[in-house]
């Protein structure tokens, strides 16, 4: 399955847990990772599942790499109908803006038609567990839905 791993990282944590998660699925998959500064509205593919690993920074805001991503979604207006993500967020729980920012990010993508698979998941730096404890197999388990759906699709 040719999957994307888009993140937006104000400090870095996503980029890091982009990188594992790529690592973790590219024996079985094409996978590519990139930030979503770099990533251009029009090139969604609707063959291709999207991983979305997104910080929050501020007062629930989108962290920095993400913002002309969103400033280019606003600009372009591009139709994401038949485009499949899932959302990962990072956040910590001792800020009344938890996790706004892959929320933000997931409403975004919804707003310009495309199809969120599953429910967002959202790690508490402030927890116990390690972002990549719940991660992979939140990844694993998007990528299996992904693959059930498209194969219905077709």
């Amino acid at each position: 399955m040719k999957i994307t791993l888009l993140y937006g990282t104000e400090t870095g944590n996503a980029e890091m847990l982009a990188d594992d998660i790529q690592a973790e699925l590219e024996d079985a998959h094409e996978v590519a990772c990139e930030n979503l500064e770099d990533f251009a509205p029009a090139d969604f593919d609707s063959d291709c599942f999207y991983l979305l690993v997104c910080s929050t920074y501020g007062d629930g805001d989108l962290p920095a790499s993400a913002q002309p991503f969103a400033e280019a979604m606003a600009d372009e207006t591009p139709d994401l109908n038949g485009v499949h993500f899932a959302i990962f967020g990072l956040g910590d729980r001792e800020y009344d803006t938890f996790a706004q920012g892959s929320e933000k990010l997931a409403a975004l993508m919804a707003a310009h038609g495309a199809s969120q698979l599953g429910d967002r998941i959202i790690h508490d730096a402030s927890g116990d567990d390690l972002a990549e404890d719940l991660a992979f197999p939140w990844a694993q388990a998007m990528v299996e839905l992904a693959q059930e759906r498209l194969s219905q699709a077709a």
